[in-house]
């Protein structure tokens, strides 16, 4: 059956002196779980699982060849013998689970976020706080040596190949572009000169660990940024490195400091394979595209249309470990599918943190024992089919139990179900597909449009209830709302009730910002595909340009003005996601929404708001008023059972709507059903 319907993402892949059991590989992310005590253990156990899952080769997160070289202070690095025995504790771990893995070599360059950072030039990223120091020429050749080293004590490690890392804007990505490197000596210069560097890693990678031992390159095909590679300078490159004894060539898409998203989940799927394709054709080694590839699908159409051999996934394995097999097995509908959020893996490391993933909180802790099936059954009823609900309903009927789930809408989510409507989060619904499979496959009784009562819980004699009921809006005290006409946000984005063209969000959260792009979103801007958004954040969409990049297509008219208005002295949009927050203020941006932080309500009306701003008191004219400003738990259902003696669990937002995030309620509904 599989064959069938992914022949050409389960093809092997024959590198002559071994073979890839199939076209997917795990690309490189780190976890921080390399840093923490008894981290490889925790690596192994992370890796080994996605080696069982099927995944044809895996790519470790980014460990530097030298101490100047690590991404943060502490950061892993392989520059000692003494490493040897700690990664060979995960590449036993991956090989007895029948997988292959490759440790990814990178130098952070003047992106190390330390003192002691060194670039081929001393200019400063505009993410760091650093302005590296300059590389002498010795010190360039001690640069590549320690590259050499590295990938030697690799190999003694037990790794099946190494990752260089040309992209992204890391040291070797710095060397090829005049806008890192103004050196006039044989390391700068011409482009020829400038290829240098990457061509020598290679060289004497490559002698040091001889013929059979996969190397690949990771390519920046798109900079992405002002004065990147042009596309000539990108073939010369991937012809030079080709000749020069690479495996593999891998695809890397935008710098770090480039301001085009290039993995939000707001970016098409498969957005950036065509570049793959265009550099397929000049190279006869395999290419890997990557890049919002996130279901079997997407990834087949890749490789059988001719835009790669492979592709590379690093989130969906997050998602969950087993896709592969899952999508072996015919069974693509179980897959636990990466929305592109972000918010457990990118936002944590950027922030020191152990890495997880909101649809999957098990990430990154394989290492725990597993939960056993029950050996008394109960019943139980989950109250709430949000994200806290679903996760207990799945995990308490997977694990033995009796469970019936009660939902008021008519939909799975609930208001995770609501942020699916948001332009640019329609992934969402792929969380929801996923669960109704859980639901049918553990017998999840489901009664939707159905709210749960106490008299019927008590009737119905479950022997346990799950409140999950979420959230409620919330008006805070603010003068004049009491008489005022306004709506809330599920008035705007569940029940579709009439804006006018002037309006007035009265809060700039996570919320307040979805229904500004909700409320200035076009036809145009819904159906534009891969080329609108290449068209709408100045990406040549023939990669023709130096960089990629070229003019933005004008945005067109919004044909409503939105004041988003905050009551505390931020910066609006501030305590967004890290990684994709400076998206949501681009686009609101673009699109001429008034932005105002630290405002103080004097009145609002239905039909005017009166304010003071920066020490100017304003007054703003509008037709619709929208309060965004905060939510309260709804623990009616609860406190009603808890008086009747009813075993009662409330989880998530009914807990605690304090801080509360699909994230925190996933994890916490796991660790809850893992207990009953």
């Amino acid at each position: 059956m599989t064959a069938n319907r992914y022949p050409h993402l389960m093809a092997p892949l024959d590198l002559g002196f071994t073979t890839l059991k199939n076209r997917v590989l795990m690309g490189s992310m780190h976890t921080n779980l390399e840093e923490q005590p008894g981290g490889f253990e925790k690596l192994a156990a992370f890796y080994a699982a996605r080696a069982r899952g099927g995944v044809g080769l895996i790519v470790t997160g980014g460990i530097s060849p030298n101490p100047e070289g690590v991404v943060f202070h502490g950061a892993a690095k392989m520059d000692d013998e003494a490493e040897v025995p700690h990664h060979r504790i995960l590449t036993d771990a991956v090989h007895a689970a029948g997988g292959k893995i490759c440790m990814q070599l990178l130098h952070a360059g003047r992106y190390a976020a330390t003192p002691v950072a060194v670039a081929p030039s001393p200019i400063r990223a505009p993410i760091s706080k650093f302005t590296p120091h300059e590389l002498t020429d010795a010190q360039v050749e001690k640069q590549i040596d320690d590259y050499a080293r590295a990938a030697k004590l690799a190999q003694q490690a037990g790794y099946d190949g190494v990752e260089l890392m040309g992209s992204e804007g890391y040291l070797i990505n710095q060397f090829l572009a005049a806008r890192t490197n103004q050196r006039s000596d044989r390391w700068g210069g011409s482009y020829e000169n400038r290829m240098r560097f990457p061509l020598e890693v290679i060289r004497r990678v490559r002698e040091r660990v001889g013929a059979k031992f996969i190397v690949i390159y990771r390519l920046s095909m798109l900079d992405l940024v002002e004065q990147g590679s042009s596309w000539e300078e990108i073939v010369t490159l991937a012809k030079a490195v080709e000749a020069a004894g690479v495996n593999i060539i891998n695809t890397g898409i935008g710098w770090h400091e480039a301001r085009v998203p290039t993995i939000a989940s707001s970016v098409p799927r498969a957005a950036f394979t065509g570049v793959s394709e265009k550099l397929r054709a000049e190279v006869t080694v395999p290419v890997i595209t990557c890049n919002r590839i996130n279901t079997p699908e997407v990834g087949e159409q890749a490789i059988a249309s001719g835009q790669a051999d492979m592709i590379s996934m690093a989130r969906p394995f997050l998602a969950d470990p087993d896709f592969v097999a899952k999508a072996a097995a015919g069974h693509a509908e179980q897959i636990n599918t990466c929305i592109g959020c972000n918010q457990g893996c990118l936002d944590h490391v950027f922030v020191g943190k152990m890495t997880t993933c909101l649809v999957n909180p098990q990430a990154c802790r394989e290492d725990e024992p597993a939960v056993d099936p029950t050996d008394a059954p109960r019943r139980i009823a989950v109250v709430g089919a949000g994200p806290a609900g679903m996760m207990v309903a799945a995990v308490a009927a997977e694990r033995g139990h009796k469970v019936t789930l009660f939902e008021s809408r008519t939909t799975l989510g609930g208001e995770f179900e609501i942020a699916a409507r948001i332009p640019g989060k329609e992934e969402f619904y792929e969380t929801l597909r996923y669960y109704q499979s859980r639901f049918e496959q553990a017998g999840v009784e489901v009664r939707l449009g159905q709210s749960a009562s106490r008299e019927q819980l008590l009737a119905e004699g479950y022997d346990d209830v799950v409140v999950a009921t979420g959230v409620r809006p919330w008006t805070p005290p603010i003068p004049g709302t009491e008489n005022a006409e306004y709506l809330d946000y599920l008035d705007v984005l569940e029940h579709g009730k009439p804006v006018g063209q002037r309006v007035a969000i009265i809060g700039a959260g996570p919320i307040g910002f979805d229904v500004a792009e909700y409320l200035t979103e076009s036809d145009e801007h819904v159906h534009q595909g891969k080329e609108g958004f290449m068209a709408e954040w100045g990406v040549d969409a023939r990669f023709e340009t130096r960089g990629g990049l070229t003019a933005p297509r004008p945005v067109p008219a919004v044909d409503r003005q939105i004041f988003m208005l905050e009551v505390r002295d931020i910066k609006v949009g501030s305590e967004l996601s890290k990684t994709t927050g400076w998206i949501h203020r681009e686009v609101l941006k673009k699109r001429n929404v008034a932005m105002w932080g630290g405002v103080t309500f004097k009145q609002v009306d239905s039909d005017r708001i009166r304010l003071e701003h920066q020490g100017e008191e304003k007054m703003i004219e509008v037709d619709t008023v929208i309060v965004c400003a905060g939510q309260r738990a709804r623990a009616d259902l609860a406190e009603q059972l808890e008086s009747c003696g009813v075993a009662v669990h409330r989880v998530g937002a009914a807990r605690d709507a304090r801080g509360m995030d699909a994230k925190l309620a996933f994890a916490e509904a796991l660790e809850l059903a893992n207990s009953l």
